[in-house]
């Protein structure tokens, strides 16, 4: 009994991601997430490419932290009363994160999005119960967005909220407050670098923003695929948004500065344009050499990582975000007939090749 009682005291001590006693529901299950080190990434650069694996959120995905937070926000503005319903433009992610907290809340749950996104996405959200509405995937400037399309939803309903994630600051404040921190205390105040995509901003501004508050010198690149304007932002100082280009990325990229990373640009200290072959071969290869089954935003981010570790020299360390898993996007991702349409088959290693098992 002695023995068995050091053990777990032994083994509580060295776990960090454990929570103690008993966690209170779904949305006591967000956050603290464990912060992964990418062993062949990291021999390869020589220094320590660090990965949040946010696929380990109750929901799949980082953006189980901001349901919560943009939530949390309408309930203390009184915005939202018992019985309400939540509406919201989303790629997918934000809007499974809602359906969840929606459920634990006893709110309803309406989801407007682009009809590009995943059947698997489109799926879930319906059996959480949420109304989805997958609608033509259009510019931010027609009025036919599908986030233009949610706020005049819940704008026709009574005791109804629109959550505005592209624009809610109260989705980075859920990062200032929780996986900042988190990563902070996990790498022990030790870190060089700090990189992902942006697709509201949320995480990328909120995350760097923590951190650089706690050491100014952590340099903070944002990951940025085909198609968005952001890289190019950045590199010409504000002066450009060419944004040419498409990738097969969900959920990232951006056509404008949001209000989420508004307040941090001037904290930005650089940025990757990170092509689809190279995210689509770091997606294959975090499989098989870490047996980690993520998205490919997610493989952008680890990209960008090592791309942030090689720029400032060996013997550092950088942070970036696994946003979700790879079984929300499986049907593509792994489907020989789907990435022979992009072009994409030819970006996997022979080697690799096996892992594509879907027709």
């Amino acid at each position: 009994m002695n023995r068995l009682s050091s053990f777990v005291r032994a083994y509580s001590t060295v776990q960090p991601g454990l929570r103690p006693g008993i966690t209170k529901g779904f949305i006591g299950a967000i956050g603290n997430t464990p912060l992964i080190r990418l062993n062949r990434l990291s021999e390869e650069t020589g220094s320590d490419i660090l990965a949040k694996a946010e696929f380990m959120n109750p929901g799949g995905s980082v953006k189980d932290r901001a349901a919560l937070f943009v939530v949390k926000d309408a309930e203390e503005k009184g915005l939202i009363k018992a019985g309400g319903t939540v509406v919201e433009g989303t790629a997918g992610n934000t809007g499974i994160g809602l359906a969840h907290v929606c459920r634990a809340k006893g709110y309803k749950c309406v989801i407007y999005m682009p009809n590009t996104q995943s059947q698997e996405k489109i799926d879930l959200l319906r059996m959480l119960g949420a109304e989805v509405h997958p609608v033509p995937a259009v510019a931010f400037d027609n009025p036919e967005n599908y986030n233009h399309q949610a706020k005049r939803h819940a704008e026709s309903l009574d005791n109804a909220v629109w959550t505005n994630q592209f624009d809610n600051i109260a989705n980075r404040r859920a990062h200032i407050e929780t996986t900042g921190p988190e990563i902070w205390t996990q790498t022990e105040g030790r870190l060089d670098g700090f990189t992902c995509a942006t697709g509201t901003g949320g995480t990328f501004a909120g995350t760097s923003r923590y951190l650089k508050t706690q050491d100014s010198n952590i340099k903070a690149y944002i990951a940025d695929p085909p198609g968005s304007v952001l890289h190019s932002y950045i590199q010409s100082g504000g002066k450009s948004f060419d944004r040419a280009g498409g990738s097969i990325t969900e959920g990232i990229g951006q056509g404008r500065i949001t209000d989420n990373v508004a307040p941090d640009v001037e904290i930005v200290d650089g940025s990757f344009c990170v092509p689809d072959e190279e995210s689509i071969a770091m997606l294959y290869r975090l499989l098989d050499e870490e047996g980690i089954y993520v998205g490919a935003s997610s493989a952008l981010n680890v990209v960008a990582a090592t791309k942030l570790a090689k720029e400032l020299g060996p013997g550092k360390r950088v942070a970036t975000i696994l946003a979700d898993g790879a079984y929300r996007y499986q049907s593509r991702l792994f489907s020989r007939t789907w990435l022979e349409s992009k072009k994409l088959d030819g970006a996997i290693p022979e080697h690799l090749q096996k892992y594509i098992v879907l027709p």
